[in-house]
C-alpha cells in the first residue's frame, strides 16, 4: 500500500532498533552505523531509504548545523535532539498495523480463493477435459490478480461447473437405507449421463404410483404415504436440503419448470444416489441450467425401472 519494498522495510527496522526505552524516539546512529546493521547496504540506498520515509512521513529530519546526530541538555533539563525523529511513525503505529492486517487478510483471501478455483478447475477437467476454460484460466492464475479478479474468475469457472458437472461416478455396489423394515441391496445402474437425458422435454409428468413405485429412496424418508403432487412436492421439500440443494433453488426450479418435474428431480436424483457427484449441480442443470430442455422424468424413470429389473 505505501510502496515498500523489502529493503526498505529492513533499513526501517534497523532503524528501530536504535531506540532505547526512556531514551526518546530519535535515531542518532552515523549512516555508517546504519548501513552496517542493515546488512551492509551502501549509504546512496540509505539516503533514498529515509527520503522515501521522509516523504511518508514516517520519519522528521532535525539536522544540527554540522550534520552530526547527537542530543545536548541545558542544566535545567531540557534538551535538543539532532537527529532521524521516529516519532511520527510511533504516532501511526496503530494505523499502520490495521492495514498490515488488512494487507494480510487480501494475502489470505487471495489464497483462499485461488485454491476455490483450483479445486473447480479439476472437478471441471474431470467432467470436460478439453474445455477452453481450463487453459483460459490457469493462464491467467500465472499473473497476480486482485480479489475482485479471483472473484471474477471463480464465478466464471462456477457457471461453467454447474453446466459441466453431472458427469455420474464409476458404477459400484452400493447399500440403500431400510425400507419397511427390510434392508434393500441394490448393485448401482451404470446409467451414463448422456442416456439420463431427452432431446426434447416431456410435455406429460409421470403418474405418481410410477414415481413412488420406482423411487423407492426417496419414499424411505416420508413417515406418510404420499396421495397427491401436493404430497409429493412437500416431501421434495423437505428432501432438498438434505441433499445440498438450497429451497432457494428449487423454488426457482418450480417456477420455471412446474412443481411436478421439479419435484420428479429430487426423487429421481436420490434414486440414482452415488451415480451423481454433486447434487446440488445436477439439479440445477436439469431444471434450471443448459439442460432444462432435455430432461424428461418419464423416460429416466423407465430406464431405473428397467436397471432394476436386470439387477434383481
Amino acid at each position: 500500500m505505501f510502496e515498500l519494498r523489502p529493503g526498505h522495510v529492513q533499513t526501517l527496522q534497523a532503524m528501530l532498533s536504535f531506540l532505547r526505552p526512556g531514551h526518546g524516539d530519535t535515531v542518532f546512529a552515523s549512516n555508517n552505523e546504519i548501513c552496517r546493521r542493515v546488512g551492509g547496504i551502501d549509504e546512496r540506498t540509505l539516503r533514498r531509504h529515509i527520503d522515501r520515509f521522509v516523504e511518508l512521513g514516517f520519519m522528521k529530519r532535525h539536522d544540527s548545523p554540522n550534520r552530526k546526530r547527537y542530543r545536548v541538555r541545558s542544566s535545567d533539563g531540557h534538551s535538543i535532539s539532532y537527529g532521524l525523529s521516529l516519532t511520527p511513525l510511533l504516532e501511526r503505529a496503530s494505523e499502520l498495523l490495521s492495514v498490515a492486517q488488512e494487507m494480510e487478510n487480501n494475502r489470505r483471501d487471495r489464497i483462499f480463493l485461488r485454491k476455490q478455483i483450483l479445486t473447480k478447475l479439476a472437478r471441471l477437467e474431470e467432467c470436460d477435459p478439453r474445455n477452453s476454460l481450463l487453459s483460459e484460466v490457469r493462464k491467467r492464475l500465472r499473473r497476480k490478480l486482485t480479489i475482485a479478479e479471483y472473484r471474477n474468475l471463480l464465478t466464471d469457472v462456477d457457471a461453467e461447473y454447474i453446466d459441466l458437472s453431472t458427469a455420474v461416478d464409476a458404477p459400484e455396489t452400493i447399500k440403500l437405507p431400510a425400507n419397511d423394515g427390510q434392508i434393500v441391496r441394490h448393485h448401482s445402474r451404470s446409467i451414463k449421463e448422456q442416456k439420463d437425458l431427452e432431446d426434447n422435454q416431456a410435455n406429460e409428468p409421470p403418474t405418481i404410483q410410477k414415481l413412488i413405485s420406482i423411487c423407492d429412496q426417496a419414499i424411505s424418508f416420508s413417515t406418510n404415504r404420499l396421495h397427491c403432487w401436493l404430497d409429493i412436492e412437500n416431501h421434495a421439500r423437505t428432501l432438498a436440503p438434505m441433499m445440498g440443494i438450497h429451497s432457494n433453488t428449487f423454488d426457482k426450479a418450480k417456477t420455471a419448470v412446474g412443481s411436478e418435474k421439479a419435484s420428479c428431480a429430487i426423487f429421481i436424483i436420490l434414486q440414482l444416489g452415488s451415480q451423481i457427484r454433486d447434487f446440488g449441480a445436477y439439479f440445477h442443470s436439469i431444471t434450471l441450467g443448459k439442460r432444462v430442455q432435455q430432461f424428461n422424468p418419464t423416460v429416466l424413470l423407465d430406464r431405473l425401472s428397467k436397471a432394476d429389473t436386470v439387477n434383481a
